[in-house]
C-alpha cells in the first residue's frame, strides 16, 4: 500500500527512510519483477515528490539511485513509468550537479538522445531538459550524439512539429488553445539547441533546417507583455549562433532561399525583431534592459549585417531618427530611435549603451561623418572617442537634413540634431563681464580636454583669440 499523503508529510529521518525503501523496492523489481505497472508508477510518483527538495533525499543522488531511475526511464515500455522516472531524473540533475556526470557515466546519455526521437511532447520536454542540464559540468560528447544518434535531426523535427501549430490557417487556434506543455517543450528544446551551438559551434550547420521554423514561430506569435518571456526569449537566443548568412548553402539546399529574408516578404523577420525591441524598451525598467534586450540587439545587428540593400534601408528607417523627429533635439521624442539614443548614454547599463551606439554606427555604414549626421555629435562623440575613431573635420558644422530635394533641405544643429529653424530663441538679460569670463573659462577647459584625447585636432578658440589680440586683460581696478 502506497500513500501520497504520507509522502507529502514526511520530513527528516522519516523522509530519508521512505526514500531508501522506495529505491530498494524499485531496484529489487528490476532484478526480480513482481510489482504491477500501477505499483511501479506509484512508487516513482512518491519518489518524485521526495526528490523535489534535496534535503533527506540523498539516496536519489547516488550512482545507485541514478542508475535505477535511468533503467526505468529508458528501458520501460510503459510510457507512464518511463516519464515518471524521467521526471525524477530531471529533478535530480537540476538539484544536484554531480548527478549529471553520474548519468553520463552510466552510459545512458545516448538513450536520452534516442528518446528525443519520440513525438510525445512530455518525452520532448523531459529529454530536452535532461540533455540541456548535461551540457553543464559533464564530459558528455555532443558531437557523438549528433553524428551517431541524430540528436540535431531530432531537434529539427521537434521544431518543425511546433511550427505546424503556427500555420496561417490554425494561427488563432494555436495561440489561444495551445497546451502549456507544448510551450514548455518548445522552450526546453530551444535552450538545448542554444547550448549545443554555443559550446560546439562546429555543429551549428546541423541546425540550419530549423531557421525557417524558428522565425515562423517567432513572427506568428503574438508579442506578449512583457515581450521577452518564454518562449520568445528562447527563440531569439536560438537564432544567434546559427548560420543566418548561409555560408555553407544549407538553407539554399533545403529551402531554395535564405530563410532570414523569405521571398514572400524579405523584410518581415527583421521588422518583427525590431517590433519586439520596441515593445521591450517600454515594458522593462532600465536596470532590467541590459539582460533582456541585449540578445535582440545582437540578433538585429547580425541580420542587418547580412541583409540585402532594400532590407537594410528599411531597418535604417525603423531604427534611425527621421527628419520629422528633428523638430526637437534628438532623443526628446517618444519614438524607438529616441529611446535607443537615450539608452546609448545610460550610466547604469554601460554594455547595453555601447551595443546600441555600435548598432547606430553600423546603421550609418560605419562612416563617422554619416554617424554624426544621423544621431548628432552629442550622441556620437562618446562612441567615436572610446573606439579611437577619427572625428570628422566638419563634425561641428551645421549640415542639412537628409531630404532628397536640395531646395527643401534644412540646416541641422550638429550637436543636438535639431533643425536650426525649430530651435527656441532664448531672450534674456545680456551677460555681465564676470559671466562672460566664466563662460570663456569653461569653453577653454572643454577644448583643452578635447585636444587631449588626440582624436580630433582642434584649435582652442579662446586661446586663438587671446593670441590674435582680440582679448585683453583688464587691470584689477577696472570696474566697467
Amino acid at each position: 500500500m502506497f500513500s501520497k499523503s504520507i509522502t507529502k508529510r514526511a520530513t527528516g529521518k522519516e523522509k530519508l527512510d521512505q526514500v531508501n525503501q522506495i529505491l530498494t523496492k524499485l531496484k529489487t523489481d528490476l532484478d526480480q519483477p513482481k510489482l504491477s505497472s500501477k505499483q511501479r508508477n506509484q512508487l516513482l510518483e512518491e519518489l518524485k515528490v521526495h526528490g523535489r527538495v534535496k534535503e533527506n533525499a540523498d539516496p536519489i543522488f547516488t550512482e545507485d539511485g541514478i542508475r535505477t531511475l535511468a533503467c526505468y526511464a529508458f528501458k520501460s515500455t510503459n510510457s507512464q513509468i518511463s516519464q515518471e522516472a524521467l521526471r525524477c531524473l530531471a529533478n535530480a540533475l537540476l538539484l544536484e550537479v554531480k548527478t549529471r556526470q553520474i548519468l553520463v557515466n552510466t552510459g545512458y546519455a545516448p538513450n536520452t538522445a534516442e528518446k528525443l526521437k519520440s513525438e510525445d511532447r512530455d518525452d520532448e520536454f523531459l529529454t530536452s531538459r535532461i540533455l540541456f542540464l548535461m551540457t553543464y559540468d559533464t564530459d558528455l560528447n555532443y558531437e557523438m550524439l549528433v553524428n551517431k544518434h541524430q540528436l540535431a535531426e531530432s531537434i529539427n523535427l521537434a521544431l518543425a512539429r511546433h511550427s505546424k501549430r503556427y500555420s496561417k490557417s490554425s494561427r488563432r487556434l494555436s495561440q489561444i488553445h495551445s497546451h502549456p506543455m507544448d510551450q514548455m517543450a518548445l522552450s526546453e528544446t530551444l535552450k538545448l539547441m542554444f547550448n549545443i551551438t554555443h559550446f560546439y559551434p562546429d555543429l551549428s550547420d546541423h541546425f540550419s533546417k530549423s531557421i525557417p521554423h524558428i522565425f515562423k514561430i517567432l513572427v506568428r506569435s503574438k508579442i506578449p507583455s512583457p515581450p521577452l518571456q518564454a518562449p520568445i526569449n528562447y527563440l531569439v537566443n536560438a537564432l544567434i549562433n546559427l548560420d543566418l548568412e548561409d555560408k555553407k548553402g544549407q538553407q539554399l539546399k533545403f529551402l531554395g532561399m535564405n530563410a532570414v529574408f523569405p521571398k514572400f516578404d524579405a523584410k518581415c523577420n527583421a521588422e518583427h525583431l525590431i517590433n519586439i525591441l520596441d515593445n521591450a524598451i517600454v515594458a522593462y525598467t532600465e536596470k532590467e534592459l541590459d539582460t533582456t534586450i541585449s540578445p535582440v540587439l545582437t540578433l538585429i545587428r547580425r541580420v542587418y549585417e547580412i541583409a540585402p540593400e532594400n532590407v537594410k534601408k528599411y531597418m535604417e528607417w525603423l531604427l534611425l531618427p527621421t527628419d520629422e523627429e528633428r523638430s526637437k533635439p534628438l532623443g526628446r521624442s517618444d519614438t524607438l530611435s529616441s529611446s535607443l539614443l537615450r539608452l546609448s548614454t545610460s550610466a547604469i547599463n554601460t554594455s547595453l549603451a555601447s551595443s546600441i551606439s555600435a548598432m547606430m554606427f553600423e546603421l550609418s555604414g560605419k562612416d563617422a561623418t554619416k554617424f554624426v549626421h544621423n544621431v548628432g555629435y552629442g550622441f556620437a562623440s562618446g562612441f567615436l572617442v572610446s573606439n579611437n575613431i577619427k572625428m570628422p573635420e566638419n563634425a561641428l558644422e551645421a549640415h542639412a537634413t537628409s531630404n532628397s530635394d536640395p531646395e527643401k533641405a534644412i540646416p541641422v544643429n550638429p550637436i543636438t540634431g535639431q533643425r536650426l529653424d525649430m530651435e527656441d530663441l532664448v531672450e534674456g538679460e545680456p551677460m555681465s563681464q564676470e559671466e562672460k569670463e566664466r563662460e570663456a573659462e569653461k569653453l577653454f577647459v572643454l577644448f583643452e580636454r578635447l585636444k587631449a584625447t588626440g582624436v580630433v585636432d582642434v584649435k582652442n578658440p579662446v586661446e586663438e583669440a587671446y593670441q590674435s589680440g582680440r582679448i585683453e586683460e583688464l587691470p584689477d581696478e577696472d570696474v566697467d
